[in-house]
């Protein structure tokens, strides 16, 4: 399953809205990206999302 393994955003699920006003089901799906960090001296390949990768980047420097 896609989730961001440093907050654990994941697909949401609610309703595409017509211009009548029709639900129709649809996904949110979180923008994930395999990045590459280094952790505890090592370098780690992890599924994140986007808002997690700057996060990490403002503590890094």
């Amino acid at each position: 399953m896609a989730k961001c393994e440093a907050c654990g955003k994941a697909t949401t699920f609610g309703h595409a809205r017509s211009f009548s006003q029709r639900a129709t089901n649809r996904a949110f799906h979180p923008n994930l990206q395999r990045v590459t960090v280094m952790e505890d001296g090592k370098l780690v390949k992890k599924t994140l999302c986007a808002k997690c990768i700057r996060t990490l980047a403002k503590t890094a420097k």
